[in-house]
């Protein structure tokens, strides 16, 4: 594409947005072939433009792209688009930042930028968490696109990041779980209160709270008649966790569950 045409197409696409100074009398810019004609300057351009108007500095950013794909600033440029989205940080623009970091790291996979493209897609959701009890869906989200990384780029700078957040989300994630399973013990449902303390043991064992969930587990166990079962949670907290609010509680389940194996126990 020769310098006079390129001119022209900037102006076209500056007059559509309605961003020239000259209210698009004319399909002219200010540009000059020289500026154009360099990806260095427009990449400059876009830069200082997106500081006051996003979208005129998105399209000098993308000129440099389409105009020189190969050239030294198109991952830059790539890259400042997504983060223009981003530091918006609403649910609209976090979308258009995930998708924008999405495709640099398609058209760039061995830039040294990938790895930050990736743990921008996965903060994307991890910014618009909801409290433990709410619903998990961009918990979920975020943990996936952080272990991404880690699967993807495990020598990289974000890693260590990555892993404070990987920690967070299994932290909330499994305090929405137990928060289900505490309502299901209290709604008698103990069979799918245990399935979902089972699960926080098996998928989160480094999760705060496990006091609570082999609490839980034995008392649901003990209310649901299986006292066969029950006891070694109920020992399990007053030995690992004396200082545990639910020391109390198992001690006096413990006495329950006596209870009822002498009532069990047949007469002689």
């Amino acid at each position: 594409m020769d310098k006079r045409t390129l001119v022209i197409l900037i102006g076209i696409a500056l007059c559509a947005a309605g961003l020239t100074s000259t209210g698009c009398k004319s399909s002219k810019t200010t540009l000059s072939p020289e500026q154009t004609g360099s990806e260095e300057t427009l990449f400059k351009l876009g830069q200082e433009a997106l500081k006051k108007d996003s979208e005129k500095g998105r399209l000098y950013l993308r000129q440099v792209i389409e105009s020189f794909p190969k050239g030294f600033y198109a991952q830059r440029a790539k890259i400042a688009i997504a983060d223009s989205y981003f530091e918006k940080g609403d649910e609209g623009n976090m979308i258009m930042a995930a998708n924008e970091y999405r495709e640099f790291i398609s058209l760039f996979p061995f830039s040294p930028s990938a790895p930050y493209a990736q743990f921008r897609i996965a903060m994307t959701f991890y910014a618009k968490i909801l409290k433990p009890d709410r619903d998990p869906t961009k918990t979920i989200q975020a943990l996936a696109e952080f272990k991404r990384l880690l699967t993807a780029y495990p020598t990289s700078d974000e890693v260590r990041q990555a892993q404070d957040k990987i920690k967070d989300c299994e932290e909330r994630l499994a305090a929405n779980s137990l928060g289900v399973a505490i309502h299901y013990n209290k709604v008698w449902a103990f069979s799918a209160s245990v399935s979902r303390l089972n699960e926080i043991l098996q998928t989160y064992p480094t999760f705060s709270r496990m006091d609570e969930v082999f609490f839980y587990l034995g008392d649901s166990y003990l209310r649901w008649g299986k006292i066969d079962q029950c006891e070694a949670y109920f020992i399990k907290v007053i030995t690992d966790y004396p200082k545990s609010p639910f020391v109390k509680k198992s001690q006096e389940n413990l006495k329950l569950l006596e209870a009822a194996k002498k009532k069990a126990a047949p007469k002689k």
